[in-house]
């Protein structure tokens, strides 16, 4: 039985349904392979006459498919462009060249790279081929570096939103229906957002975004890589606790070592969230050591 379509929350105005024409750069240049994949746009909005959003609708309503690009085939993006039975036959392009891809005119850019690269790939696309208000969305684990890095980079005619789909290729296989999707609007306006039945849209600032993320995502993939050097193993008498540590090194291990060194170096509040996990980690041993030699000098005066 084939997975169902995923869908790519944009702005539109109206609840539309339709496929699109998407086109897909992999991150590995190197990297050669043919995919098909198809994408499903929901939204309900009270529209402007001449918002993006109704610029969209309008081709979709006139026939036109919109026109997506999405930059990187690693884990995310392949979680987001499978291919189905069903997508197979809307024939997506594939490409291994930036000139090429940039040629199409897509209406939408979607970067899913490393963030480590996505310095990098962002000033390797060239933008002049581009068309004027192509919106730019990224679904990096940080905001505020790639919102930056944006507006550093790209002119003033490009539409900017920053998201993080709050799961990857382990929390999400099984279903995104009530998953956060986290997004802040940087140079599209201040209309309503997008609503849909497949996510649950989150509005917040980059900043703020980075400050909660230190404190659940990053702490979150330190535990479990912690968990994963200790060599916790599964045993034959596992609680509910005990199987929850063991999903979380799951859950993490599959993500590469480049996604958390990027979660460190461009946010900010995580050397703070390590320097609060190593003092609650001395303090908790020192309860303990505490706490035992209590009982141990109870014990010795008793006998006494």
């Amino acid at each position: 039985m084939p997975s169902p379509i995923p869908k790519i929350i944009l702005p539109m105005s109206s609840d539309s349904y339709s496929h699109h024409r998407s086109s897909l750069l992999p991150c590995n240049p190197q990297r050669q392979a043919t995919k098909h994949h198809s994408f499903c746009t929901r939204a309900l909005d009270a529209p402007q006459p001449s918002d993006f959003e109704v610029v969209i609708n309008d081709r979709l309503k006139k026939g036109k498919k919109l026109n997506i690009a999405i930059v990187g085939f690693g884990n995310f993006s392949q979680t987001q462009s499978f291919c189905s039975d069903i997508t197979r036959t809307l024939g997506v392009l594939f490409f291994t060249d930036t000139d090429d891809l940039c040629e199409e005119h897509h209406e939408v850019v979607l970067l899913c790279t490393s963030i480590l690269s996505t310095e990098a790939v962002l000033r390797s696309l060239p933008l002049q081929k581009l068309n004027k208000s192509t919106l730019f969305v990224d679904v990096l684990s940080v905001k505020e570096f790639p919102r930056k890095l944006f507006l550093q980079i790209l002119p003033s005619k490009f539409d900017v939103l920053c998201t993080h789909p709050m799961f990857g290729p382990e929390s999400g296989k099984d279903s995104w229906n009530g998953l956060p999707f986290v997004y802040g609007k940087i140079r599209i306006g201040d209309e309503e957002s997008c609503i849909s039945h497949c996510y649950r849209m989150v509005k917040m600032s980059c900043a703020k975004h980075d400050k909660e993320a230190a404190g659940s995502q990053f702490i979150t993939h330190t535990m479990g890589r912690i968990m994963e050097k200790f060599g916790i193993e599964s045993t034959s008498i596992n609680t509910k606790g005990y199987k929850t540590l063991l999903n979380l090194v799951k859950n993490t291990s599959g993500h590469s070592f480049d996604l958390y060194y990027g979660l460190f170096v461009y946010d900010k509040n995580a050397m703070k969230q390590l320097e609060i996990l190593d003092m609650a980690f001395e303090s908790l041993k020192k309860q303990l050591f505490g706490h035992s030699h209590d009982i141990h000098r109870k014990q010795l005066f008793e006998n006494a």
